[in-house]
């Protein structure tokens, strides 16, 4: 017989009060099963009209503040997140068949915090973040390596390459998490935490 939690889920929902906690244990298990990218999520956003859009991006970091990825600011998420700062994540880990959603509000890393991540960027991630204007129309790849060349020269030593300034972080604030494991006959197991006013949590199931 399978050992459940205090609620009659799966063990590998715990019983815990904070869902970062739980979460840190789930991408754990992640790192060990999945192929590539563990720390893959799709980003859900949405403009200042309410148009959605979603992509994927890679979470660098996370913690009792937030989850944390990195992008062009010019870019077309960027631009989306600035008009609504409303999104959500989604981890899908196929290999575990679990899922995480997180919903909150996004903020600007701190610049020193956006300096220590990019300069641990290999070389030429360093200048692909010069070069590259992203979501903007390109002509032909020859313009984009043409870029890539053009601050290469600009940018000779490898260990100085400044951070852009149109290049920086994100940090989404979460004010609700639910975890998801897939079950037979999709009854599915669904656990959900929503954060208090007093900045507690409080958790509930819902139906698959």
């Amino acid at each position: 017989m399978n050992q459940k939690n205090s609620l009659g889920l799966d063990k590998c929902f715990k019983d815990m009060a904070d869902p970062i906690i739980l979460f840190e244990e789930w991408f754990i298990e992640a790192k060990k099963t999945e192929i590539n990218d563990p720390n893959a999520l799709a980003l859900a956003s949405a403009d200042k009209n309410g148009i959605p859009d979603v992509r994927m991006v890679l979470l660098k970091s996370f913690g009792n503040k937030g989850f944390v990825f990195y992008t062009n600011f010019n870019s077309k998420k960027s631009s989306d997140l600035k008009e609504n700062p409303n999104a959500a994540l989604c981890f899908h880990w196929k290999s575990l068949l679990r899922q995480i959603r997180i919903s909150g509000k996004i903020s600007k890393v701190s610049d020193k915090e956006a300096d220590t991540y990019y300069a641990t960027r290999s070389y030429g991630s360093r200048i692909g973040a010069w070069a590259s204007q992203q979501s903007s129309i390109l002509e032909s790849r020859d313009e984009l390596y043409k870029s890539i060349e053009d601050f290469k020269k600009k940018y000779q030593d490898e260990k100085n390459v400044p951070r852009p300034g149109h290049w920086s972080g994100w940090n989404l604030e979460p004010s609700s998490i639910e975890f998801w494991l897939d079950g037979e006959d999709r009854i599915h197991q669904r656990l959900k935490y929503i954060k208090k006013k007093n900045e507690s949590w409080e958790k509930f199931l819902l139906n698959p």
